[in-house]
């Protein structure tokens, strides 16, 4: 992975929220990989893994706290000392917030407002959020612009939504220095391919490579700009480390600026593991956005954001992995 940043981030201490979990666990290995001198973790384990972390047991910078964000004293705890926040702890999945808005409140929602409350009592220095493209809802036009949003459709989205409610408003209210980042469909390494809400990458590498039925939703003509996990570490390292004060108080789009169907996904996928494999067509799921794109310049103005992964490219190193996985 580049390096993304120039500041010597030996003398500083990290909290990565959620860093047991698919992109939380990339950007605790790029802070300790690139010498940190502090990463915390808080995770409750209920969407990530211990396996992630152990990937890292050696470095000795890092501390991993069990604990659950719905907990204003383990947020408390967590941000003592801390100078960067990365909020990453969240519920995913749309169909999931569907099924039970109720949870994904609590968590996406409280949750968010305890650790932004813990991260301005502790007097953190910058504070950086997951937020999510389900921002923008049923606004039709493409690409999609940070200030031009939609009506929700799903609990998940108001969720995130609201996220970025709370943080302009911490930012105006009390001067806090943050930012969010609505990331675009990410995939990568470690992303769990099992259970009811796993990704569509994970389930259709995993889907043909065991010859199980790959469902695709709709027509699977519907588009997504699909972002390798190292262009949402690079966002987030970015975001902690900006000193361009006109940066915060914002959300960017974090995504590459390309678009591809769920089709083109499939066979892509297909074709690299080289195996004969039909899809199964399924009716459309509720909640769903029909096409996605980012227009990525706001970041790239104010964050010195670039994508160094491209779609087909990361796509490689995603399969590669899951691959070597399957023969570990």
């Amino acid at each position: 992975m580049p390096v993304f940043h120039s500041k010597d981030i030996s003398k500083y201490s990290f909290l990565v929220t959620g860093g047991a979990g698919f992109i939380g666990s990339h950007i605790v290995e790029y802070l300790l990989k690139n010498g940190a001198g502090k990463v915390r973790v808080l995770d409750n384990l209920a969407t990530g893994f211990k396996r992630n972390i152990d990937l890292f047991k050696n470095y000795e910078q890092l501390e991993f706290i069990e604990g659950d964000i719905r907990d204003i004293e383990i947020c408390k705890k967590a941000c003592e000392g801390i100078d960067y926040v990365s909020h990453q702890a969240a519920l995913g999945s749309v169909p999931r917030s569907i099924k039970d808005p109720i949870t994904s409140n609590a968590v996406n929602v409280n949750g968010h407002l305890n650790m932004m409350v813990a991260a301005k009592d502790a007097g953190v220095k910058v504070f950086v959020y997951a937020s999510s493209s389900s921002v923008y809802g049923d606004e039709p036009n493409l690409p999609k612009v940070e200030e031009r949003l939609g009506n929700p459709l799903s609990p998940y989205a108001v969720t995130k939504k609201t996220n970025e409610l709370y943080a302009q408003t911490f930012y105006k209210l009390y001067g806090m220095k943050i930012i969010g980042f609505r990331y675009f469909n990410v995939f990568g390494p470690r992303q769990d391919p099992d259970g009811p809400y796993a990704a569509v990458i994970p389930l259709f590498v995993s889907g043909i490579m065991n010859k199980q039925p790959v469902y695709i939703n709709g027509d699977g003509e519907q588009t997504r700009d699909f972002t390798y996990v190292d262009n949402a570490v690079q966002a987030n390292i970015r975001g902690m480390l900006c000193e361009n004060e006109q940066a915060f108080g914002e959300a960017y789009n974090v995504a590459v600026g390309e678009n591809y169907s769920v089709n083109y996904l499939y066979e892509a996928i297909r074709k690299m593991l080289n195996i004969e494999h039909a899809a199964t067509y399924r009716e459309e799921r509720a909640g769903d956005v029909r096409n996605s794109l980012a227009d990525i310049s706001k970041a790239e103005e104010l964050l010195a954001y670039q994508p160094t992964q491209k779609f087909m490219d990361g796509l490689k190193l995603t399969v590669d992995f899951f691959k070597e996985l399957a023969t570990s």
